[in-house]
């Protein structure tokens, strides 16, 4: 009986450390907070003033290399500096009630996703509610971001949930625009023309074929260095027009977007613009999976219906 005990004990202890290695960890820093996941640091996320929309930065797989870049935060020599406002996972769209918020051209010219107090923390998300704020003050509605965390193995997992809030006097309307919305930009490695491999779940391959395309998930796969790392950014099936078209570039841009058919489809009379009425609300959840080597046969597919699954 001692022995079965001891073994018993040695069980638990060994689930706990199991459990403290997979754990969450926050801390709060001026304008951002740091992520540590499965006990190594993992991303940030950045919310000041500073920037124009809230965003997660650096996105990084679990061996620790950053598969995100490093402009604008990070001058990183020989790195490419087109596009300041595409910084590691964010999301924002081009056209709100024909306010850009996609882009960043000053507060001025373009609209900022401004917080409301200051992000809240649980044991593995992340989340706060913000301001869609135009240019001159005026605000067009609410969003509230929400990040979860989780390692799986040498996964590393973000799911994202983003609920927008029209006011209660106005309707808030997503323009038919491909400047949108989920998007990561990642590291030069990613670049199609440096090797990298860009798959969507239609089994389509390269960027003159996923572009504009419709699919439920799109993967970038490269080399840097001597490791050969991935991401598949996942559309749910919930979202509005699920699947998404995919804003994906062979610079390393990529961004599900399910509001922009005339410029997807190359035909100016189609509208692929959404109105949420007047005080009524809208969500959208996506889902980054950061893998190592090669895409794994059956993963995307796998994680793809787990996610279909969750509420």
């Amino acid at each position: 009986m001692i022995f079965v005990f001891r073994n018993f004990v040695l069980l638990l202890c060994t689930i706990r450390l199991l459990a403290a290695s997979e754990a969450v960890s926050f801390v709060r820093h001026p304008g951002r907070i740091e992520i540590s996941l499965a006990g190594r640091p993992f991303s940030n996320l950045y919310y000041g003033p500073d920037w124009p929309q809230p965003f997660l930065h650096p996105l990084r797989a679990a061996s620790g290399l950053a598969i995100t870049r490093g402009y604008p935060l990070e001058k990183i020599e020989g790195e490419s500096q087109d596009h300041i406002w595409h910084h590691g996972l964010w999301y924002a769209h081009g056209d709100l009630n024909g306010v850009d918020f996609w882009r960043d051209k000053g507060p001025q010219t373009t609209g900022r996703i401004v917080i409301d107090g200051q992000p809240k923390t649980s044991r593995d998300t992340v989340s706060g509610r913000f301001r869609l704020a135009a240019p001159g003050g005026k605000v067009l509605g609410a969003m509230e971001q929400s990040f979860r965390f989780r390692a799986e193995g040498e996964l590393r997992i973000v799911d994202i949930r983003i609920t927008v809030h029209a006011p209660r006097d106005a309707p808030l309307k997503f323009g038919d625009t491909e400047e949108g919305a989920l998007g990561i930009r990642f590291r030069d490695e990613f670049r199609e023309d440096r090797g990298a491999v860009i798959t969507n779940s239609e089994g389509l391959q390269g960027t003159k074929q996923v572009w504009g395309k419709r699919a439920a998930w799109v993967d970038y796969t490269t080399a840097v260095g001597g490791e050969r790392a991935g991401a598949i950014l996942f559309d749910h099936p919930a979202n509005p027009k699920y699947p998404a078209f995919w804003h994906a570039r062979n610079y390393g841009l990529c961004a599900a977007n399910p509001f922009g058919e005339h410029d997807f489809m190359k035909d100016k009379t189609r509208d692929g613009s959404f109105t949420v009425p007047a005080g009524a609300t809208v969500v959208f959840r996506y889902r980054v999976a950061i893998h190592p080597g090669a895409l794994p046969a059956g993963l995307a597919a796998r994680l793809a219906a787990e996610f279909a699954k969750e509420k």
